[in-house]
């Protein structure tokens, strides 16, 4: 499936980005950066929590796990950690890929379809209606299910300013296939030395995309991205 246009950002554009990033947390920076690590080496991202509005009720349950990302800017990313994450702000990392590489995939932004509303109405009447059906896990409403959330009810909190976007299942990726990554700064020299050890001795993936630091200034990072990827070397892109 080609999506080229997927993410098009003018440079201009400081509110919007061609690319979403998965967070991975820790309960220390060092705690982050070990999953960071282990995440990478494997390739791979779980879903391991179900999300949408057919979360509970889904006939397959595990057809809902999904993996979340945001398409927020770099320089935006901390209103999502100071509200989600410990109270130790530089305990996470980030891995970044760009939208298109996600819509190929089979991912995409959510949907809030607001309590109330007909969008709301309608979401509820086609899950029920495949509900009575006599093989209902083949009613293809459970595929966009992930993709839809229905806020508003008992008072539930609003995500919309996350700008989320889902993958449904565990996301697998290639060093190619990740944009860039995010992690304090102090962390970068070691993760680019793990990676060219990983190289040199063919024992794992090594990922040499820019790394970034979420507290720079916008003209830092921006000049990070604009590096070309190339063979690895002793200054790692955006040091």
């Amino acid at each position: 499936m080609r999506l080229p246009s997927i993410g098009r950002a003018e440079a201009g554009w400081h509110d919007m980005s061609g690319h979403v990033v998965h967070v991975v947390r820790g309960a220390s920076a060092r705690e982050a950066y070990d999953n960071i690590i282990s995440i990478l080496a494997d390739g791979r991202l779980e879903a391991r929590n179900p999300f949408g509005a057919a979360r509970g009720i889904a006939p397959d349950p595990a057809g809902q796990r999904c993996v979340c990302l945001s398409e927020m800017p770099v320089d935006q990313l901390g209103r999502i950690i100071a509200r989600r994450l410990p109270p130790d702000r530089s305990a996470w990392h980030g891995i970044a890929f760009t939208k298109a590489f996600l819509a190929a995939r089979g991912g995409g932004p959510i949907l809030y379809a607001y309590d109330g509303t007909p969008q709301a109405q309608a979401m509820r009447a086609l899950m029920r209606d495949a509900g009575r059906l006599p093989a209902p896990r083949l009613h293809p409403i459970w595929d966009l299910a992930p993709f839809v959330d229905l806020p508003g009810r008992g008072g539930t909190y609003l995500f919309e300013w996350e700008r989320e976007w889902r993958h449904v299942g565990d996301l697998r990726f290639s060093p190619e296939d990740v944009a860039f990554l995010l992690m304090p700064e102090e962390y970068h020299e070691a993760a680019w030395g793990f990676f060219e050890d990983a190289r040199r001795e063919n024992v794992g993936p090594a990922y040499f995309c820019p790394y970034l630091d979420a507290t720079w200034p916008r003209q830092r990072w921006e000049r990070a991205l604009r590096e070309r990827r190339g063979a690895p070397s002793r200054r790692y892109p955006g040091g």
